[in-house]
């Protein structure tokens, strides 16, 4: 069924600004109790979120002898824990601190056996207030999380259809906790330069890990990151000579010169004829500038899009 600008809703940033700093926030608390659980897996990709029918989700968690998911619920505005022996427990989500969210995070996930032991402090903020100190109560507008909630959905579909047109290494689309922002991230195979690390209260091995190999990376964001509006982005590392003097579609696509990255409005898409083909039109025509000046082998590495039911064709 072809997408149209009434599916995709509108989520201007500065009517919910400080409601996704707090969702920021609990994104991270979230993620990190699966961070402390879960084995390195490359790239950091054990510590993502995923999007859900119902909002975002750990997955299942292995904590000790029991299996814990926690999710995000955006439907009912609630915070669900759930382990295996059928425990389940939550708390609503409402205008509260972050200390709040903290503990009663802690408490619901000890309440279904598990064991809730994070880093207390935040990652990749300037900021890096301990959780438990962040009493500052902050706004939380169901109405704006549910938009964000259905966009996400939208945006997770085109990623993985995106992702859909790539044999090589290809990561999952999911959510990092520490930017708040979705991403798909095709790999050349190759190993890169060290990475200069340096990013604002994350460990430089864990960027230099992430960083490990070349990639063309997309993305969006909800705002903040150093653009105040809701944005879709796609970057090279290393960086590219010429790359940022590429033309790439659609025309409302721009190359960001501070944060290196083509950047696309969220509302470029959400108001075009055809959102799904114009974010594809944004995702192929970058990667395409970063894998041809990469010197990536494209034949090797690409196919068709998928299709349901529908076996990839070989050659």
């Amino acid at each position: 069924m072809k997408q149209t600008a009434d599916s995709w809703p509108d989520i201007p940033y500065q009517d919910w600004k400080e409601t996704c700093t707090l969702l920021h926030l609990c994104c991270q608390i979230v993620g990190k109790y699966r961070l402390s659980h879960t084995p390195w897996i490359n790239h950091a990709w054990h510590t993502t979120l995923y999007v859900t029918p119902r909002g975002l989700s750990t997955g299942t968690v292995p904590d000790g002898d029991r299996y814990v998911t926690l999710t995000l619920d955006f439907c009912d505005h609630t915070l669900q824990a759930i382990s295996d022996d059928g425990r389940s427990e939550a708390f609503a989500l409402k205008d509260m601190s972050v200390a709040d969210f903290y503990a009663q995070t802690k408490t619901i996930v000890e309440a279904v056996g598990g064991t809730f032991n994070i880093h207390e402090q935040p990652n990749e903020l300037e900021d890096a207030t301990p959780f438990a100190q962040d009493t500052k109560t902050r706004p939380y507008k169901s109405n704006a999380v549910a938009d964000f909630h259905t966009a996400l959905l939208q945006i997770d579909r085109v990623f993985t259809h995106f992702r859909s047109g790539f044999i090589g290494k290809v990561s999952p689309s999911h959510l990092f906790w520490g930017s708040f922002d979705l991403a798909v991230t095709r790999f050349s195979g190759r190993l890169a330069p060290l990475h200069p690390a340096g990013i604002p209260n994350l460990p430089d091995e864990v960027a230099q890990e992430a960083y490990s190999h070349e990639v063309s990376s997309a993305g969006f964001w909800p705002g903040g990151s150093g653009v105040d509006e809701a944005m879709f982005y796609s970057y090279a590392y290393p960086g590219l000579d010429g790359f940022a003097d590429q033309k790439v579609e659609p025309v409302e696509a721009r190359f960001d010169k501070d944060l290196g990255e083509f950047l696309l409005p969220y509302d470029a898409v959400r108001t075009s004829d055809d959102p799904d083909a114009t974010l594809i039109a944004f995702l192929q025509s970058t990667y395409e500038a970063a894998a041809n000046l990469g010197d990536w082998d494209r034949e090797a590495l690409e196919c068709a899009l998928g299709k349901p039911n529908t076996p990839r064709a070989i050659h």
